[in-house]
């Protein structure tokens, strides 16, 4: 579902290197790369750059553009310790207040150790969180990688993600802009 969710939201990206759907049948009957893991599995290489610039908000320039604001970060090396982190580090928020999210999926299963390791889900459920693909999908409870992640999107070493992010917080994703779930 981690690859099928990916390539539904990159079909409506225009960056996206994959805007083919891909079906399950495909999928399934992808080349094996490195058992489990099939080529859908594996995001591909690109040539792509995309520039952060990270600042005080007393000091970033005034543009026509509204900043996206950071309420914590969590940079340790482990999955787990760096969710641990970044939620010890909010002041207000926790998992169940994430609208979306856009996670590193270098390789699909990532995906779903990501997703435990944020405490969207418990250790050893996220394959029962994204069965089905609806949860996940746009305009589910918890859409991930909405432009189609590194898997579809192309592999720029999570930048992706946080391009994608920026574009939804501000209202810029075009046809892949998830529209928040009412409270």
């Amino acid at each position: 579902q981690i690859a099928l969710n990916g390539r539904r939201n990159a079909v409506l990206n225009p960056i996206a290197v994959y805007r083919e759907p891909l079906t399950m049948d495909e999928y399934l009957g992808a080349r094996m790369i490195s058992e489990p893991l099939c080529l859908y599995d594996c995001d591909p290489p690109v040539d792509g750059t995309i520039a952060v610039i990270v600042s005080r908000r007393e000091a970033a320039p005034a543009t026509d553009r509204p900043p996206v604001l950071l309420e914590a970060v969590g940079s340790t090396p482990g999955m787990e310790d760096a969710g641990r982190m970044l939620w010890s580090r909010s002041q207000r928020l926790s998992p169940s207040d994430v609208d979306i999210a856009e996670i590193y999926d270098g390789w699909s299963i990532l995906s779903l150790l990501w997703l435990e390791a944020l405490g969207f889900c418990g250790r050893g459920e996220a394959a029962k969180f994204i069965e089905g693909g609806s949860r996940i999908a746009l305009d589910g409870e918890l859409p991930i990688n909405t432009g189609g992640g590194q898997l579809s999107a192309g592999r720029l070493h999570g930048y992706i993600q946080l391009f994608e992010a920026c574009l939804q917080l501000r209202g810029e994703a075009g046809q892949h802009q998830v529209t928040p779930q009412p409270e």
